[in-house]
């Protein structure tokens, strides 16, 4: 199985590579062509006929939107019956094999920091930041990242925005993630810290000093605080 963050980040690759191709249709074929699908295939996957397909990849159309999403869709569609094998290898290329990231999304109309407490059913345990919004989100195993992340991969929970929020999972005190916070040299907008009982005074005195809203979330499980998190009312790019 791949997660929802590398189908994300995959289809985005795809879909900014044919939008700047100097030929559109060459690049549907090289796409449809890296996950082995056929032209039937695709159109079956895509609910339209072989010969729309046969269109687009001979540029007589030029791919909208709508029709990208659907193609990309298509595509995972016919890999994940394959055992998804291609988006495999291709997080391997993308260097996205993280096992840390849980969750991660960029939206396109802003989140506000009381609508991110709403959904992760948090209490703020630092001093109140007025005014904070932000264009995303990470979901992240602080375990696994502890694990697997070495320091010039911090980068890649960022997404493709800072102005995001950063959510800890599987927390005990909070003091790591806050210390990982504090020596980062691009901080979140909101940190939010999912497991502990109670924060440690230290995350919270970091959390003032970087001017950042420290969030507590009481939500039940990790799969319900992401599933919460994915039906907030902003929209995905």
């Amino acid at each position: 199985m791949v997660n929802d963050y590398v189908k994300e980040v995959i289809a985005r690759r795809i879909a900014g590579d044919i939008v700047v191709s100097d030929n559109c249709g060459a690049a549907l074929k090289r796409w449809r062509e890296t996950f082995k699908a056929t032209q039937v295939e695709v159109a079956k996957a895509m609910g339209i006929t072989p010969s729309v397909i046969v269109d687009y990849e001979k540029s007589r159309r030029l791919p909208g939107v709508r029709f990208l999403r659907r193609f990309v869709d298509a595509l995972f569609q016919i890999d994940s019956e394959r055992g998804w094998i291609t988006s495999r290898q291709l997080a391997k290329m993308f260097n996205l094999d993280l096992g840390a990231i849980i969750d991660a999304r960029d939206l396109s109309t802003p989140l506000t920091l009381d609508e991110l407490v709403t959904a992760v059913e948090g209490i703020i345990v630092n001093s109140r930041i007025s005014g904070t919004e932000f264009y995303g989100y990470t979901v992240i195993d602080s375990i696994g990242a502890i694990v697997s992340l070495s320091g010039d991969q911090f980068w890649q929970l960022m997404g493709l925005t800072t102005n995001r929020a950063l959510i800890f999972t599987k927390v005990t005190t909070g003091r790591s993630p806050m210390i990982a916070v504090r020596v980062a040299p691009v901080k979140p907008a909101v940190v939010v810290l999912h497991g502990p009982k109670k924060v440690d005074p230290m995350a919270i005195r970091l959390a003032d000093r970087e001017g950042i809203p420290l969030v507590l979330s009481l939500k039940g499980d990790v799969p319900e605080l992401v599933s919460a998190l994915r039906g907030v009312r902003a929209s995905a790019l």
